[in-house]
């Protein structure tokens, strides 16, 4: 009955770490914000104009930030906003994370019927953009068999994949239109409001409105299903547009005048500048977030993996399978997943954790479930005359394997762990996702609204390739510190 109970230590081990991660950073999903006068507002921070971060400042602003503090303040209250990918906005929004969604959410009869959703505060139209020198789409018909750029859930890509085209799913419009002026799309349907906002804000003449439809675009805001909230702002939007708010944000921001007015003139930025300006912001997501979260991950994710590879190691056959079940659950999902089920999913169950613990939590299950088999293979490579030399000299297990096995075990494995090390180091880059700000967050942040994006996303590949290098170069040191335990 011993030899089971301690057979079975490891995977208790296990269940314990994990389960203490989460009772340690859940917290009631019915709570709502500690403070009653603040609305917490969900929104994109990467779709300019309605909602990004000025590159002078790396304050969040746009339309739908400005509307959203109009309407908090017409309120009494004060508004916070929590930034997310649209894609997971909301999920978020379901699993608690923020009050109400303010990112040009369109109203659709599906959206009504599942959240409620606010009187419109924007209206705008819908447009086919294509290439300037492209003559050969006129109209929605002309889609068919035509590749179009367009946002997961978005009305407009309904609409074109009703028109017949082939759509190519990207994260925003940001995307979309830089993917059309790539050549790699034909085409993106989209409102007239984002389309003219982006060509007062860049200029750009590679791009042009090639059709308009008679669809309408009204966006407002949603909140939960019941939710209170929805008559007090709508109360307020119907205030800012009757004090002329609502006309003159959109005027600062939007530019979308039917008669053609004049849009405000900007200072360009050179990409150099631009570059210099988030070196310090992208260097401290990196400090502060990204490696913080891969080494706590990878220090738990130790933890389980030496208790998973020691229980799959027991002779005890319950032990053995749970911990090839753990493995072969934590491999064959994607990481991605994973973060989402812990994230998102949870609270339903009643389980609600933080961004960053709710990272951890899933960055240390899955660098448990890899690192088992190479601790695993490490032990096993040590000869078995070591064990048993230990045993002769009344060594018992748990002495043997601290005393004698590990650390040549450890040697052995150095080089595996340092790779899982490195790839959860550039992993870390999927907690964005669930509303981790690290350091491609930053990036992303910083390419929205100038659509310098190689500049940007090559300079936060040199900070992960950095931080991967000084891994490698520690990697190196290290074994031939643990060298000498082994005999030469």
């Amino acid at each position: 009955m011993t030899s089971r109970l301690r057979a079975l230590a490891p995977l208790l081990v296990v269940l314990l770490t994990a389960l203490g991660l989460l009772t340690a950073c859940s917290s009631s999903p019915d709570s709502g914000p500690a403070d009653s006068g603040v609305i917490r507002f969900g929104t994109e921070g990467t779709y300019p104009p309605f909602s990004f971060h000025d590159p002078a400042t790396n304050r969040l602003t746009g339309y739908d930030v400005e509307v959203a503090e109009a309407v908090a303040a017409k309120l009494g209250k004060r508004a916070e906003f929590v930034e997310a990918p649209w894609d997971s906005l909301f999920a978020a929004l379901g699993a608690d994370r923020f009050d109400v969604v303010a990112n040009q959410v369109t109203i659709t009869p599906e959206r009504q019927g599942k959240y409620a959703m606010s009187i419109p505060y924007a209206i705008g139209e819908g447009v086919i953009v294509t290439r300037a020198d492209d003559t050969s789409i006129t109209s929605l018909a002309d889609l068919a068999g035509r590749t179009a750029a367009q946002t997961a859930t978005a009305n407009w890509t309904d609409i074109a994949r009703k028109a017949g085209a082939k759509v190519e799913t990207v994260e925003g419009s940001t995307q979309a239109l830089t993917l059309l002026k790539q050549g790699r799309v034909d085409a993106t349907v989209n409102d007239s409001l984002t389309v003219n906002a982006y060509f007062a804000t860049t200029g750009d003449t590679s791009l042009k409105i090639a059709a308009t439809l008679d669809e309408r675009s009204e966006s407002g805001f949603a909140a939960r299903r019941g939710s209170p909230l929805i008559n007090d702002i709508n109360r307020a939007i119907e205030a800012l547009r009757a004090d002329g708010t609502l006309t003159e944000i959109s005027t600062r921001y939007l530019n979308a005048d039917a008669s053609g007015s004049t849009p405000r003139s900007a200072e360009p930025t050179s990409t150099w500048e631009l570059v210099r300006a988030n070196l310090w912001p992208m260097a401290k997501a990196t400090i502060t977030t990204t490696i913080p979260l891969a080494a706590i991950s990878f220090v738990i994710g130790l933890v389980i993996a030496l208790a998973v590879a020691l229980a799959r190691m027991a002779d005890n056959r319950f032990a053995a399978w749970l911990a090839r079940a753990y493995i072969s659950i934590i491999r064959g999902t994607p990481l991605l997943l994973q973060l989402f089920i812990i994230f998102y999913a949870l609270p339903e169950m009643g389980i609600k954790v933080d961004p960053f613990p709710a990272a951890v939590v899933a960055f240390s299950l899955n660098v448990g479930g890899y690192a088992a088999e190479i601790i695993r293979s490490a032990i096993m490579s040590v000869p078995k005359g070591q064990t048993e030399a230990a045993a002769t000299i009344g060594m018992n297990y748990a002495t043997t394997m601290r005393r004698i096995i590990l650390p040549q075990a450890a040697r052995i494995a150095v080089p595996g762990l340092s790779n899982t090390l490195i790839s959860l180091v550039k992993d870390t880059s999927l907690a964005s996702a669930i509303l981790v700000t690290e350091l491609l967050r930053v990036a992303q942040i910083a390419a929205a609204p100038t659509f310098e994006f190689f500049a940007l996303y090559a300079t936060a590949a040199v900070y992960y390739w950095v931080v991967c290098l000084v891994l490698s170069v520690l990697q190196g040191r290290l074994e031939l510190r643990l060298g000498r335990f082994i005999a030469s």
